[in-house]
């Protein structure tokens, strides 16, 4: 029997497809607006000064300044420039850093926003806003987060660094993990999910070797648009709320800490619903979601220790404490001792038990 279920549905729209970056001034037109401010991060700042061009008399500058985790100071700066320049609208070219960022001015501002994402991450169709402040990261969804359009464009995705490939997806099946467990889940995300899992396990092995696959990134693109979109309509659990606590205070990098830590939070809330994680293990092929994860993980090159991104050990007893103080609904019980281990798994890089 069909669960009872509410979906509220598709909001975002979406443009996908290879050379889809030409759309941007006519999507911005759609919007009906006419000053864009174009984001990026320092290291994209080429890329959007050359999209600002293609905009023409639409774009009304670019703030390339965008950083990891949204740090609420860089958002006062981009906020400025965005009512100095009289914009309308914003145009965020990158990942999560640049989407992030988007996100906070949109709903300080009521600007509506135009995503185009560059890497896997997946947070362009969520309404979810994570921003850190005093070292501490704290996230909150509302309408006015989601962006109203998002243009995947294939092409740039092509030369995507093959560690940021790898890392940057296992963020994006986290949400897809997530969801097939939300209390609020329903057969949209759930199908979502299902689908996004089976195409980043075709895609991901073959962009290992072979990093300019088109079939490959465009099957990964794909992938990250249904994670995205899933996450974007359930509750976050437990695996996002780690995230934040290691991004938000000890400013881990965003992907990196993702990719290690959700092998780990499979493996503890699978103890609880094994039957709804089951997609995982049999999409992975082994005898549990989180050994299917960690195997997957470390065969595509991607890192599994936390020890590696520089956190210390004892480091692992204060993160425990912040993450148990105000946890996320969560399908198991989260518990000082059973959080604490698991960061001691992911500290040390040992296969889930």
């Amino acid at each position: 029997m069909t669960r009872p279920f509410v979906f509220a549905g598709l909001s975002t729209r979406v443009v996908f497809g290879h050379g889809t970056l030409k759309s941007v001034p006519d999507e911005v037109a759609r919007l009906g607006h006419h000053r864009a401010l174009v984001l990026s991060t320092p290291h994209q700042e080429d890329q959007a000064q050359a999209l600002a061009e293609a905009l023409g008399s639409a774009a009304a500058g670019v703030f390339s300044d965008a950083a990891m985790h949204t740090p609420v100071d860089v958002t006062g700066r981009a906020v400025a420039a965005y009512r100095d320049l009289g914009a309308d609208c914003v145009v965020s070219l990158g990942g999560g850093s640049t989407t992030g960022l988007g996100k906070a001015i949109a709903t300080r501002t009521g600007a509506d926003q135009l995503v185009v994402p560059t890497t896997y991450a997946g947070s362009e169709m969520t309404d979810i806003l994570g921003e850190t402040a005093d070292g501490e990261k704290v996230t909150r969804r509302d309408a006015s987060i989601r962006p109203e359009v998002v243009v995947y464009d294939v092409d740039l995705t092509l030369g995507l660094p093959v560690g940021l490939t790898m890392t940057s997806a296992l963020n994006a099946i986290a949400h897809a993990m997530e969801g097939l467990y939300a209390p609020d889940r329903n057969p949209v995300t759930e199908a979502l999910s299902r689908d996004a899992l089976k195409a980043f396990a075709a895609a991901l092995p073959v962009l290992r070797d072979a990093p300019a696959n088109p079939e490959a990134r465009s099957q990964a693109l794909y992938a990250a648009w249904g994670c995205s979109t899933a996450l974007g309509y359930v509750q976050m659990a437990l695996h996002h709320k780690l995230a934040h606590v290691l991004g938000g205070s000890f400013g881990l990098p965003h992907a990196e800490t993702h990719a290690i830590l959700l092998p780990h939070t499979t493996a503890y809330n699978e103890v609880a619903v094994a039957g709804l994680l089951a997609p995982i293990r049999d999409t992975f092929g082994h005898a549990s979601a989180g050994a299917g994860l960690w195997h997957f993980a470390r065969d595509i090159g991607a890192p599994l220790r936390l020890s590696e991104l520089g956190l210390s050990e004892a480091d692992l007893d204060r993160a425990t404490e912040i993450a148990v103080k105000n946890p996320y609904e969560n399908p198991r019980e989260i518990t000082h001792a059973g959080i604490r281990q698991l960061l001691q798994d992911a500290w040390e890089g040992s296969e889930p038990a």
